[in-house]
């Protein structure tokens, strides 16, 4: 159902850091529940600490031995940065992981899946030591060829819905910048197919959305609240495919603008 908390307004700030969604509470789960299972005790996890604490020796940052990162993640263009990152030798903080686990970053959506499922909440684009300490806990990996057997569990078509939705807004919250509470439109136009491809939502859904926001030129669209994010993948839901938009009704529903005018736009590519 649609956000009973967004209401309808074509005037006014969009932008006021709104982060709620119709189900924030039955989505809301600890990090024990992202990962599986409830934490267990380190001394009962089965893994070599000092083997976790020498992993992340390895791609902490050499100013900050507290974090990893992956800044820029899909800052400064994706082209650029994917060039940088497979000609790298000297690639560091997660890419480096990414690197030996042979995972693209900037297109490969089980990268989010691992950070997710290792708990990585504090800040965006950054894992802290004891996130990555506890998370190799609990999920049992202390090197790499334990965090390469691991990978067939990331795939997202193993989620169920409400699972996928915690990732969904994790996947918004750790490629924000700082505390900007938003997302650039690019941002999104580029991480949108690397989250929601392969079949989770309509391919055209998916498809024509990404394509009505690069067109568009509502400057109020430039950045994308998460209400906003959210909200398009309950849209998805309810509204699976182009035959189901014609009950869409936008006097009726509490659907942001945003996603009105999606449709309008839907409407208008049928009308030619």
């Amino acid at each position: 159902m649609p956000p009973s908390s967004a209401k309808k307004r074509k005037a006014g700030n969009m932008w006021s850091g709104s982060s709620g969604s119709p189900s924030s509470s039955r989505r809301k789960g600890n990090n024990s529940s992202r990962r599986g299972g409830s934490s267990s005790s380190h001394h009962s996890s089965g893994i070599n600490e000092s083997k976790v604490e020498k992993m992340f020796d390895g791609l902490c940052d050499e100013d900050d031995s507290t974090v990893a990162d992956l800044e820029g993640m899909f800052r400064g263009g994706l082209r650029q940065i994917r060039v940088s990152f497979s000609r790298s030798s000297d690639t560091t903080g997660i890419s480096k992981l990414c690197e030996q686990l042979s995972l693209d970053p900037y297109e490969d959506v089980r990268v989010l899946v691992l950070l997710y499922k290792l708990g990585a909440n504090s800040k965006p684009s950054q894992i802290t030591r004891e996130e990555w300490i506890e998370g190799c806990h609990t999920l049992k990996l202390d090197s790499i060829a334990k965090f390469k057997a691991f990978l067939p569990q990331l795939d997202t078509g193993f989620m169920a819905r409400e699972e996928f939705s915690d990732f969904f807004k994790f996947c918004f919250q750790f490629n924000r910048t700082g505390t900007h509470k938003t997302l650039d439109k690019d941002i999104v136009v580029m991480l949108l197919p690397m989250c929601l491809g392969g079949g989770r939502i309509n391919a055209n859904r998916l498809k024509t959305f990404i394509e009505f926001l690069e067109k568009t030129t509502d400057a109020s669209y430039s950045k994308i609240t998460l209400d906003q994010w959210r909200s398009f993948l309950d849209f998805s839901y309810e509204f699976e495919d182009d035959a189901a938009l014609a009950s869409y009704d936008e006097d009726g529903s509490a659907w942001p603008v945003l996603i009105d005018d999606y449709v309008e736009y839907m409407e208008g590519k049928r009308g030619k």
